[in-house]
């Protein structure tokens, strides 16, 4: 595993040295190897730093983040870190690698690039010397993609754009259920009532309804990727001369 000294890790990093220090002060980084007056850093280091920032971009605060570094070092359980990060894991199982075990995932394909990507998108964060995947499904479709040759960095591009599909669907469901249901209904039995009255702590029609939004999202998939299918392998080929 590289080392860095701090201002190579601060390099590496994309930051100023004096923010490393900072975060040094704040706990946010794990203390780092001393040789004598000189502190030296690993690729761990590096990826807490990766994480750091991209929790920042995402809108998390400094707290916020100390408070999950905190939770990571007295073993919070992994369950409990989509509470943290705002991330609804509910219907994800979260898998824990170590940095060798993700890299066996993706061979030759773990560059400081896609790492980087992953970490935007949220699909990894850093716990210790462990590596927090945010989804089995993905992890292991992510893998298939890869080991039938596309490029990792690809399957996180398009994993970007599905993103961005994927919420303005959530949104438009949501909006749906919203609009037409939550109004009218008596949280005390979750059954309609048209006054929208109710205090109890029946599951909300959003929650309730949430599968029948997936099967309509995943036959339209289906159906269109038939259509697609269909179009290409009909369209007449043009006759070589």
């Amino acid at each position: 595993m590289r080392e860095y000294r701090t201002e190579e890790l601060a390099e590496a990093a994309g930051i100023p040295v004096r923010t490393l220090r900072f975060y040094r002060e704040r706990k946010l980084l794990p203390p780092p190897r001393r040789e004598g007056r000189i502190a030296w850093y690993d690729d761990q280091h590096l990826a807490r730093l990766r994480t750091i920032a991209a929790l920042l971009e995402r809108g998390h605060t400094l707290g916020g983040i100390a408070e999950l570094t905190a939770a990571f070092e007295h073993g919070r359980d992994v369950g409990q870190l989509g509470e943290l990060l705002g991330i609804g894991w509910s219907e994800e199982t979260p898998v824990r690698l170590t940095p060798e075990a993700l890299a066996d995932y993706f061979e030759g394909e773990v560059t400081p690039e896609n790492l980087a990507a992953s970490l935007d998108l949220g699909y990894l964060a850093t716990d210790g010397e462990e590596i927090v995947h945010v989804s089995r499904r993905l992890l292991d479709v992510s893998s298939a993609l890869v080991g039938e040759g596309v490029p990792l960095a690809a399957v996180l591009e398009t994993a970007r754009r599905v993103r961005e599909h994927a919420d303005a669907l959530a949104a438009l469901f949501t909006d749906l259920i919203s609009t037409h249901l939550t109004a009218g209904t008596d949280t005390d039995t979750g059954t309609g009532t048209g006054t929208g009255t109710g205090t109890g702590t029946a599951e909300d029609p959003v929650t309730r309804l949430r599968p029948l939004a997936k099967s309509v999202v995943e036959a339209e998939l289906t159906m269109a990727m038939d259509r697609l299918h269909q179009s290409r392998t009909s369209t007449p080929q043009t006759p070589s001369s």
